[in-house]
């Protein structure tokens, strides 16, 4: 019998033949909207698999589609689904973790570099008329090399980072993350840290871990309180992980320097959020994966993995593997 797959994210034309010579397929190209919901809703009752990326499956949804197998994610992180729900119904959940390390972190970089060197706002100032003259102390920006750079989970993407700022930068590297990594202290000279202490040493605070109910909320007002006048704060996570408002009133105290934000509470952002009023926010539009190289990479990795799992085969990066019955 053939598989019918769900599919809730365009893909290459390559890549879709791929799938098609495999599965049926039913491609709704916009999850998000109404219509493309109640699609989505429809075609749920003949699902043996889906694939897609930014549509949050909840049990709700996913108790529509009795014949379901696997859930393929062309991302990440993975707070979008009920893990616990996908395993109880021995439904497979799989990610693409490795493909995007290396260009989230070049925006990781991207992000310090323009929050130290203030480079959207001096850019804007040349763009609307305003350079008059030779900029002077008003203007002047941070350096970057040799500061001391805290990255708040060493992870993939934290080792990335840590990468560029101690090979690239010369920067002293801390980081907090479950427990020691040696390894890591090894190739990167980089010293273990709790949280509290690195946030009161680190000239730049570079968040990478993922969203969980542990790291919710992870930086608020006690933690932006840590950080000192000139504390540069780095976030390509996940919003949430973020009490905004504390990072905002942080922010108008002066509490810390600058931010750059690639990940917001709500996305898209709220065009009246303080943030975007900012000189010295560099917002970006979850951006860390967002080149053509990478994002077809995530595609080709996530229909390898679900045809793997129609297959019978387990998929090379299943995240729920206490749902496999191979």
């Amino acid at each position: 019998m053939t598989n019918h797959v769900v599919l809730y994210k365009k893909l290459s034309a390559p890549l879709m033949q791929r799938l098609q010579a495999h599965a049926e397929v039913t491609l709704i190209d916009d999850p998000k909207s109404s219509a493309g919901l109640a699609r989505l809703r429809d075609a749920l009752p003949h699902a043996d698999a889906l694939l897609g990326a930014s549509v949050k499956l909840d049990a709700g949804l996913l108790d529509l589609a009795p014949t379901l197998k696997a859930v393929s994610s062309v991302s990440v992180g993975v707070d979008n689904y009920d893990i616990d729900y996908l395993t109880r119904r021995g439904i497979l959940l799989t990610n693409t973790p490795d493909v995007l390390t290396e260009t989230t972190a070049d925006t990781g970089f991207a992000l310090i570099m323009a929050t130290a060197r203030r480079v959207v706002e001096l850019a804007n100032m040349v763009r609307d008329g305003q350079w008059k003259q030779n900029i002077g102390p008003q203007h002047f920006g941070s350096d970057v090399h040799g500061k001391t750079l805290g990255i708040i989970g060493m992870g993939r993407i934290g080792e990335a980072v840590a990468q560029r700022g101690h090979f690239g930068f010369g920067m002293p590297v801390l980081y907090h993350s479950h427990s020691p990594k040696p390894a890591v202290e090894a190739r990167f000279d980089a010293r273990y840290r709790s949280l509290e202490d690195l946030l009161r040493e680190a000239d730049f605070v570079c968040l990478t871990v993922p969203l969980t109910a542990e790291t919710q909320g992870l930086i608020g007002t006690e933690q932006f309180a840590l950080m000192r006048p000139e504390t540069i704060f780095i976030n390509i996570a996940r919003g949430k992980v973020v009490d905004e408002q504390a990072l905002i009133a942080a922010l108008q105290n002066g509490q810390i320097r600058a931010a750059g934000l690639d990940v917001f509470e709500q996305e898209p952002v709220n065009p009246d959020s303080p943030l975007l009023k900012m000189d010295n926010v560099v917002a970006t539009p979850h951006m860390g994966s967002a080149t053509h190289e990478t994002r077809e990479a995530m595609a080709r990795c996530a229909v390898d993995n679900l045809l793997a799992a129609l297959a019978g085969e387990r998929p090379k990066d299943l995240v729920n593997p206490a749902a496999w019955r191979g």
